[in-house]
C-alpha cells in the first residue's frame, strides 16, 4: 500500500498510537489470575474510547476485538473467561485499530512472573529478529530481504520461524498485498518502494516451525506443543530508515 498523501500518513500515525496505547494498557494489566477476556476488554476500551474501531471484530467472523494466545498457540487465540493467565506463561496480544479509513496492527509478548530461561531466551529473540526485520525494509530492498534477516538471526539462537503465516501490508484495508514472510532469501522478491505500508511480524518457536489450527477454526498451535512467541509493528518504507508506527 502506497501512502501517497500526508493525510495518509497522518491517519495511519493516529491508528499505529491507537494500537501502542492499548498493547502498553494491556500489557499493564496482564498478571497471574486474569481471564484472557479481561485482557481483550482493556484493549477493547482504547480503541473505544479513542473513536476507532476493533480491525478484527467480525474479520473474516473473528469473534473479539484481540487475540490473545498463550504458550504454544502462536497466533488468533479467541479470549475466554475460562482462559485463565498463571505465573510461567507466555501471553501474545495482537491487536488492531480503524480510524479514518486506515489500520494500524501490532503485537507484543509478554512473560509473566519467572518464566524459564529459554521462554525468555524466546522473547528476546523475537523482538530482536522484529528489529532486523524493520532494518532491512529500505527503499529499494527486496522483500525476501526481510525475511532472510529474521530467519537468518532466529535459526542462529536455536529457534525456528513459523512458514504458515506471514506479515503484510496495510492502509485502507487490514490485510493488503504484499505478503511478507519472516523467511527468505536475500535480494528475492518485490523491491521496497517508498511509502510503502506493512506489518513485519515474526512468529517463532521453541521447537519445530510446524503449526495446526485448533477445532474453533482460529487457534493456531505449535504441532509439538512446543512455546512460542509473536511480535508485530506496523511500518512505513522510508528512505534507509523505516517509520514504525506502532512504537
Amino acid at each position: 500500500m502506497g501512502v501517497t498523501s500526508g493525510a495518509d500518513l497522518r491517519a495511519m500515525e493516529t491508528c499505529g498510537r491507537i494500537v501502542r496505547k492499548a498493547l502498553d494498557e494491556m500489557m499493564g494489566f496482564i498478571a497471574p489470575g486474569v481471564t484472557t477476556l479481561q485482557i481483550e476488554r482493556v484493549g477493547r476500551e482504547v480503541i473505544d474510547a479513542e473513536g476507532a474501531s476493533p480491525s478484527f471484530l467480525g474479520y473474516n467472523g473473528y469473534p473479539a476485538a484481540v487475540c490473545v494466545s498463550l504458550n504454544d498457540e502462536v497466533v488468533h487465540g479467541i479470549p475466554s473467561p475460562a482462559r485463565t493467565v498463571r505465573s510461567g506463561d507466555l501471553v501474545s496480544i495482537d491487536i488492531g485499530a480503524y480510524k479514518d479509513g486506515f489500520h494500524g496492527d501490532a503485537a507484543d509478548t509478554v512473560a509473566v512472573g519467572l518464566v524459564t530461561p529459554e521462554a525468555r531466551m524466546l522473547l528476546e529473540t523475537v523482538y530482536e529478529a522484529r528489529g532486523r526485520g524493520i532494518k532491512a525494509a529500505r527503499a529499494g530492498s527486496r522483500i525476501g530481504d526481510i525475511g532472510a534477516a529474521i530467519q537468518e538471526y532466529v535459526e542462529s539462537q536455536g529457534f525456528s520461524v513459523v512458514r504458515a503465516l506471514v506479515g503484510h501490508g496495510i492502509g485502507r484495508k487490514l490485510h493488503e498485498p504484499p505478503q511478507v514472510p519472516n523467511f527468505g532469501r536475500s535480494g528475492k522478491g518485490m523491491k521496497l518502494g517508498e511509502g510503502l505500508a506493512m506489518a513485519i511480524e515474526p512468529m517463532i518457536c521453541l521447537g519445530g516451525f510446524g503449526v495446526r489450527t485448533l477445532a474453533d477454526r482460529w487457534t493456531v498451535v505449535t504441532e509439538d506443543g512446543a512455546l512460542s512467541a509473536h511480535a508485530e509493528h506496523t511500518i512505513v518504507v522510508s528512505g534507509s530508515s523505516p517509520m514504525i508506527l506502532t512504537a
